[in-house]
């Protein structure tokens, strides 16, 4: 057996000392390479920067930040207190008036109906492309149609949207389509715009049909002179033709009353004019339609012996206006509109995010709902959605923010004379400080309002940021 020789060695047959083996950092002591190297790293960040170093690359950003985002809020702050000259104190008179104005009130209401409806739509919408784009194999094609407006700026789809919208079907997709479809369905009125010339001898009711005050006679012709039809309808329409008398049937010629040049008669059949095929006559008695036809193409009709002795009568579904599509852009219908508009941009967007969450996951979930019997709605609602609820988040309250300060697409679309309807706050805001009757006072106080309201959407963002990375 071995002792420890006073140098720290040890005699042959001794036990291994329990420092012997350990590595020669930790054997030193506290004054050795461990204090050395804490002085070396005094100053440091975790990453090794030093403080001031990252002061200095963060100095422009902070300089920006203060001077494009810090700088104009306090100065807008400070600017609402004043009126619109900038020089006389008013307190808080502007944001009064913010509450007290109808145009800045029906901003707000406006506003309410964008945050609530456009990124609802756009949300859903884009969650259903995302599902339902798995199913396909074209999905890459579909996704990058969809999301493709979105690298069209707001300035070019507000004029897309605004011919969309316009109300001439010759002019506007979307009334182009809608009088096509109901065309298809429902007979257009022959010659809208067409009425009786006068001295023909036929009323006007207050339905808008013409009735002839005396009864028709079998074998006597009865002629119906029209003017006022338009030049599209009676293009390319035959030469009016006299009609012959038919024993105990009554007849007749309707035609356009106008010869090219002048020098024709009224009330009278001249040669060349235009027969009106297709008009609607009926044969009424004591309040009764007893018989019915329709103009041939050469303007001529015939009644059956039934019409003898009963009055004539032009119904006003000859004349009516045809269908001219919605008014899309009227009082009642431009803010849905343009929402629409939005929702076209920004379904991409979400789509994607929402894709992008629905990647990650778990199909083993999925499919162990399908084996416990889930239908698909089933497994969509009761698993993929409270999956999917995070990224829904993350859209909604981006789209939120977003909408808050839409402008473009409702300064560019919306007209002159409903440009009030639809009416937002941040187009208020540029009305009030850079349009007609100019309050920098009123606008700087409707922008806090509007900061005012942006700020609680982005408090719930940053703390959903903040669980998010706890979790």
């Amino acid at each position: 057996m071995s002792t420890a020789t006073p140098g720290g060695g040890a005699t042959p047959g001794s036990p291994p000392s329990a420092d012997t083996h350990l590595p020669a950092q930790r054997k030193r002591g506290p004054g050795t390479t461990a204090t050395k190297g804490k002085g070396k790293g005094r100053g440091r960040s975790v990453l090794g920067t030093r403080p001031w170093v990252a002061a200095l690359f963060l100095l422009p950003a902070l300089a920006l930040l203060g001077a494009l985002v810090v700088y104009p809020i306090g100065y807008s702050l400070w600017r609402s207190l004043f009126d619109a000259s900038g020089d006389g104190y008013v307190g808080l008179d502007n944001y009064r008036e913010v509450f007290s104005d109808d145009s800045i009130r029906t901003a707000v209401k406006n506003n309410i109906i964008w945050v609530v409806v456009a990124p609802s739509v756009a949300t859903a919408l884009g969650l259903i492309f995302a599902v339902l784009t798995e199913r396909v194999r074209w999905a890459t094609a579909f996704k990058l149609v969809v999301f493709m407006p979105m690298a069209i700026s707001m300035l070019a789809a507000g004029i897309i949207f605004r011919l969309v919208y316009e109300q001439d079907p010759d002019r506007g997709v979307a009334n182009a389509i809608g009088v096509g479809i109901h065309d298809t369905f429902a007979d257009r009125p022959p010659f809208p715009g067409a009425h009786p010339r006068s001295g023909a001898g036929l009323g006007e009711s207050a339905d808008g049909s013409y009735t002839a005050p005396a009864a028709a006679r079998a074998g006597s012709p009865q002629l119906i002179p029209l003017v006022g039809a338009k030049r599209g309808d009676i293009g390319g329409a035959a030469d009016a033709v006299a009609a012959r008398p038919e024993p105990g049937k009554v007849t007749g010629t309707v035609w356009f009353d106008f010869t090219r040049g002048g020098g024709g008669r009224h009330g009278a059949l001249d040669r060349g004019e235009k027969a009106l095929a297709g008009v609607e006559v009926e044969a009424v008695r004591d309040g009764e339609v007893v018989a019915s036809t329709t103009t041939r193409s050469d303007g001529t009709y015939t009644l059956p012996a039934s019409a003898d002795g009963a009055q004539l009568r032009l119904p006003a579904a000859n004349f009516d206006e045809p269908y001219n599509g919605v008014d899309w852009l009227g009082p009642s219908l431009v803010t849905p509109a343009i929402i629409g508009s939005y929702v076209w941009m920004w379904a991409g967007f979400a789509m994607v995010l929402i894709a992008a969450g629905l990647a990650s996951v778990p199909r083993e979930l999925l499919e162990a709902a399908r084996v416990d019997g889930a239908s698909e709605w089933q497994v969509f609602r009761r698993v993929t959605v409270p999956l999917l609820a995070p990224v829904l988040a993350v859209v909604m309250v981006t789209l939120m923010i977003n909408v808050l300060k839409i402008f473009d697409l409702v300064y560019i679309i919306a007209p002159g004379t409903t440009q009030d309807d639809a009416n937002v706050l941040a187009l208020q805001l540029f009305q009030s400080s850079f349009g007609t009757d100019v309050n920098q006072g009123v606008g700087s106080a409707i922008s806090v309002f509007l900061l005012v309201l942006v700020v609680p959407v982005m408090y719930f963002n940053v703390r959903r940021i903040r669980r998010e990375r706890r979790r």
